[in-house]
């Protein structure tokens, strides 16, 4: 199942990105999305979890949680 959250800090990176997710189980690809000019966060990316069940808990448990400061969005993405 493909994640997105959105809101995310700046200066998160994937490692901090990746631990949040794999509190609730195995995350199988992670990314942030990166100006290609600055190479800096643009403040969103993508998790990928094949178990649903635990991939639905962490959206629903992330949803609306601050991280640094920031209160992050958390949502599923339709294929």
């Amino acid at each position: 199942m493909k994640i997105i959250a959105l809101n995310l800090p700046r200066e998160l990176d994937k490692t901090q990105f990746k631990e949040l997710f794999a509190n609730f189980g195995r995350v199988d690809n992670c990314s942030i999305v990166l100006d290609k000019q600055t190479g800096k966060s643009k403040g969103f990316g993508f998790i990928e979890m094949s178990e649903e069940t635990k991939a639905l808990k962490a959206v629903e448990e992330l949803h609306r949680t601050k991280v640094l400061k920031n209160k992050i969005r958390v949502k599923c993405v339709k294929n």
